[in-house]
């Protein structure tokens, strides 16, 4: 059996990809997680067997990262492992920094000691910037990150870029649009949307709405992550995207509509401090060398989304406390 490292993967795409990986008999799946407010043991606690194995632990903490990789031989090493909430980085982006550099470097100096066979850094669509009215991001697009949560994104992806150059350890990154689905903490637009729809409080929106996403359901994102670890070219940088863009108010309308709500509803509110207006990727690269393609459209994956909420209240009710 293949032995993979999923950092983070008590998170929303960490538990995903975890659950993904377990569908394949050849991984044993080992999980790290520090059990942040966004790490959720309930997310995982129904896959953890023999074959699927948890530690809580910080990737930046290097004494506990050094000892993991020493006594378990990882083949691979997938880093999910990130503060993401944009707005949390704009009012105390230390965490960021912390987690998102300092662990990623700690996590590189230990595949490079340990000699593993492909690190995969999970990466973000935001570390291109804002695009205008037309165009689409490809990996050759400039880096210009519009926020602290951005930029630390960037930094680490410039870091695991540097230690291949100089180190030779074999990586890959993506970069990956907007992603929703079953296990997203409530914080993030689609889930807290529903969350508020149900309860017939006030959806707060951005600006106008008019700010403009591709969208991705998780199991696209985690199908395209398992290929590029197995086939992705060393070294080469694959842009993952759901080819769905929708406004923010058409996304918000459409969840109200689904759970037959007012759409009256909507509240708009004092638009995100540097709020980027659109997002869009090119998937030339991934579909063309790996022949990986989204299989959801962003209907069919909203309503699968919607009704994992309605029938999961006891994972995410605890949640909404912390927000």
């Amino acid at each position: 059996m293949k032995k993979i490292l999923i950092t983070g993967g008590a998170g929303f795409i960490g538990a995903n990809l975890v659950r993904t990986f377990l569908q394949d008999p050849q991984y044993h799946v080992v999980i790290v997680d520090a059990l942040t407010y966004a790490g959720n043991p309930s997310s995982i606690q129904d896959i953890l067997s023999a074959t699927c194995q948890f530690f809580q632990g910080n990737i930046a903490d290097v004494d506990f990262m050094d000892g993991l990789f020493q006594e378990r031989a990882f083949d691979y090493v997938i880093n999910c492992a990130a503060e993401t909430h944009v707005d949390r980085s704009i009012t105390a982006s230390t965490t960021f920094m912390e987690s998102n550099i300092l662990g990623v470097q700690v996590l590189l100096e230990c595949v490079r000691k340990y000699t593993v066979d492909k690190f995969l850094q999970v990466s973000t669509d935001e570390v291109y910037g804002s695009l205008g009215a037309t165009g689409s991001f490809c990996e050759k697009s400039p880096l210009k990150p519009s926020s602290p949560y951005s930029a630390s994104k960037a930094s680490a992806d410039m870091l695991v870029q540097a230690w291949h150059r100089t180190y030779g350890i074999p990586i890959n990154i993506t970069r990956c649009s907007n992603n929703y689905g079953p296990y997203q903490f409530p914080e993030k637009l689609i889930p807290l949307m529903i969350l508020k729809s149900l309860s017939n409080e006030a959806l707060p929106v951005y600006g106008d709405g008019s700010n403009i996403r591709d969208w991705i359901h998780v199991q696209d994102h985690c199908d395209a992550l398992k290929c590029v670890l197995e086939k992705g070219r060393p070294g080469r940088i694959y842009n993952i995207g759901g080819q769905s863009e929708r406004s923010n108010l058409q996304v918000v309308r459409n969840i109200l509509t689904q759970l037959e709500k007012p759409l009256d509803l909507i509240s708009f509110v004092e638009d995100r401090l540097g709020h980027d207006w659109r997002y869009a990727i090119d998937n030339g690269r991934i579909s063309d060398e790996l022949g990986w393609v989204p299989q959801r459209t962003f209907q069919d994956g909203l309503q699968n989304t919607i009704s994992w909420y309605l029938e999961n209240e006891s994972w995410w009710q605890p949640l909404l406390k912390t927000l």
